[in-house]
């Protein structure tokens, strides 16, 4: 009989993508939404993602915020993708209403696995844990590098993820059993969309196509492909020597956003006719930043480039991403067909 695998946020970018390639490898998946309502959407979107569904996919309701719901989706699992998490486009007045939600839901989930028998949770962390608060460096970061949440200019984001990474591992180390935990680290997360609901990302690539930005910031992201980060969760999930790690799910070297409109005029053409290719000063940014919460975000960023290794999955899982490239032109590509239909 087919293995089963939980996935949580399955209607998320990164939820999805699992789901669809989990079905193709003959599992069968249970996915938590907070609403039902949500089904029909996600079934549009694993087919778009190339999958049959049908009877192997199935819904459980469960929300990160309560109890109820999560022992019910876990039983009769034998893994679990721990994929939700909040993820705004701007920060939260608040940063405890990104750090609870992740922590909290975090341990839920766990808690639920152990007690269910649950073999090994693979829990989809970020960049986000691993590369803020040091001082600029030139430095690469891995998988043995953590974010200092009481660094300069840390946001809710980092924090969240930081925060809930950590007590995963503490769960595990102190109270998880014969449960088995594994991480992934994703950078900037982009590729193919398979519904209307955009990343923060993905939203970079559109307002890009759409000319909605007179210039560009110059802030660099680490890239990977969607395809290849659900790739390295289901490696996650079934190499032995992946118990107890966590790995960077990062395609290449860290490009800006002058560096990426270049890719999108030279592979597009008419289609990249209104991407910005100016450069905004820094300091203007910084003045925009003021009024605007959405840059404020991004501008302790301007001109760092941080570079991420992936080396470490390479080796322990032979996970083989796509290029930089590759990833930035799926994403405009699928954003342009969607336009289109």
């Amino acid at each position: 009989m087919a293995e089963t695998v939980l996935v949580t946020g399955g209607s998320g970018f990164i939820g999805a993508w699992c789901i669809v390639k989990l079905l193709q490898q003959g599992y069968t998946v249970r996915t938590t939404v907070r609403s039902l309502s949500r089904e029909a959407e996600v079934r549009g979107m694993v087919t778009a993602g190339g999958a049959e569904a049908g009877d192997r996919l199935s819904f459980a309701v469960a929300d990160l915020m309560s109890d109820a719901g999560w022992a019910d989706a876990a039983a009769g699992c034998d893994f679990v993708l721990h994929v939700a998490s909040p993820f705004p486009m701007s920060a939260p007045k608040n940063e405890d209403d990104l750090i609870v939600p992740a922590r909290e839901g975090a341990l839920r989930l766990l808690r639920a696995a152990r007690d269910t028998g649950v073999r090994r949770v693979v829990l989809t962390s970020s960049f986000a844990a691993i590369g803020y608060g040091h001082p600029a460096t030139t430095k690469v970061f891995t998988e043995a590098d953590w974010t200092d949440v009481n660094g300069g200019h840390v946001g809710a984001y980092a924090k969240s993820k930081t925060l809930a990474e950590k007590a995963a591992w503490d769960f595990i180390a102190r109270e998880g059993g014969a449960l088995e935990l594994s991480v992934v680290n994703p950078v900037g997360v982009f590729g193919p969309v398979l519904g209307p609901d955009h990343s923060t990302s993905i939203e970079i690539v559109q307002r890009m196509l759409d000319g909605a930005v007179p210039g560009l910031p110059n802030i660099y992201f680490g890239l990977v492909d969607v395809r290849d980060v659900a790739d390295l969760h289901l490696l996650a999930m079934t190499s032995p020597a992946a118990k107890g790690e966590r790995f960077l799910a990062v395609a290449g070297e860290s490009l800006n956003l002058l560096a990426m409109a270049k890719i999108l005029k030279a592979r597009l053409g008419a289609g990249a006719a209104k991407v910005p290719t100016r450069t905004l000063p820094d300091w203007l940014v910084r003045l925009i930043a003021l009024f605007n919460p959405e840059i404020a975000l991004i501008a302790p960023e301007l001109g760092k480039p941080k570079t991420a290794s992936n080396d470490k999955a390479r080796r322990m899982l032979g996970w083989s991403p796509l290029s930089n490239e590759e990833a930035i032109i799926a994403t405009a590509q699928s954003l342009i067909a969607e336009k289109a239909a």
